[in-house]
């Protein structure tokens, strides 16, 4: 007799646990511990804060490290918890991932690399210029969670088993017809609300003497540029919406689209805000504007969200070239 097989672990959870629990704790409870054992070679109270005159903010070490700890490890925990229980889609669980890791890494960085330039010192208004640490900061997190988010697991393939909805709209195209249909998806509030956040943080570089901190204004303009236009198009392999810079693109194939409707969005009450962002009850969506937008139920209980114009006839083409997929696939 054959014994029954132990079920195969799920890479996404395994992987999600790992990215937004045990690394984040992991690095900070590292760098927990070691700006601790440096208290001897600490002036008390340590510097904080800093102004365009220098050090003008003091507090103690415990409360420092273990404040910026709790603050890393509470984001890593609502990442965790979002990915876990609405990271139905790859893109949930990778800007969990991103955002545990990458503040985890960020976070540490910079305590470490202030507390350091104080470290045999008696008095920390003495403390030189601190900018390396902020560099690290930014750089490191940028780069730790680029990377977390990279080798998050994606998707399986979901191909759907059951027919489009029979209610939902179709397009007259008769099977030798080829079509597509293409529109560019942008919005006035990201551009406006980032580009005043990028002229403060280039302003704040100026003022306060940090050059480090146009590695964040660098971060931000491509930011920007990733998050502000999208090319949209429905062809023959399903809904692709590509950023202007290339990335990130958002694709559902053809053979995942259960259902395909317009319908409208309000980005801040569904989404929390404008770009690609997870809104409520996980669904994940391009949303750029208030208005108009294309919904995609696909597979896997998934739903994905694009704010585009002439969304009722992209919707109407999607669900129609699904059927014709499924038909082919059939036959």
């Amino acid at each position: 007799m054959t014994a029954p097989r132990t079920p195969a672990p799920d890479r996404h959870r395994l992987a999600t646990v790992l990215l937004c629990g045990v690394v984040p704790l992991a690095v900070v409870g590292t760098s927990t511990a070691v700006a601790l054992s440096w208290a001897p070679e600490l002036p008390d109270p340590v510097a904080i804060h800093w102004g365009p005159s220098g050090v003008d903010g003091y507090g103690s070490l415990p409360g420092i490290v273990l404040g910026t700890a709790a603050i890393a490890l509470g984001v890593a925990a609502a990442a965790l918890v979002l990915a876990l229980v609405v990271g139905r889609q790859a893109s949930v669980r990778r800007m969990s991932a991103g955002l545990a890791t990458g503040l985890a890494v960020g976070l540490s960085a910079l305590v470490l690399g202030v507390l350091h330039a104080q470290r045999g010192l008696a008095d920390a208004g003495a403390v030189g210029d601190v900018g390396g640490a902020v560099g690290l900061m930014i750089a490191g997190g940028l780069v730790a969670g680029a990377l977390a988010a990279w080798v998050t697991p994606g998707d399986r393939p979901r191909p759907a088993e059951a027919p489009v909805a029979v209610d939902a709209p179709r397009v007259a195209l008769a099977e030798h017809e080829r079509a597509a249909w293409a529109r560019t998806a942008s919005g006035r509030p990201g551009l406006v609300i980032g580009g005043a956040a990028t002229a403060l943080v280039a302003v704040l570089a100026v003022a306060l003497h940090l050059p480090a901190l146009w590695l964040l204004v660098v971060a931000l303009v491509a930011l920007l540029g990733s998050m502000t236009v999208f090319r949209v198009r429905v062809d023959a392999t399903g809904l692709t919406a590509r950023s202007a810079l290339g990335w990130p693109t958002l694709r559902v194939p053809l053979d995942e689209v259960e259902e395909a409707r317009a319908t409208t969005v309000d980005p801040l009450a569904e989404f929390g805000g404008w770009g690609y962002r997870v809104g409520v009850g996980g669904r994940v969506g391009v949303v750029l504007r208030r208005g108009e937008a294309l919904e995609v139920r696909r597979t896997g209980e998934r739903v994905t969200v694009v704010t585009v114009d002439d969304a009722a006839t992209a919707a109407a083409l999607l669900n129609t070239l699904a059927d014709r997929s499924r038909r082919a696939t059939r036959g």
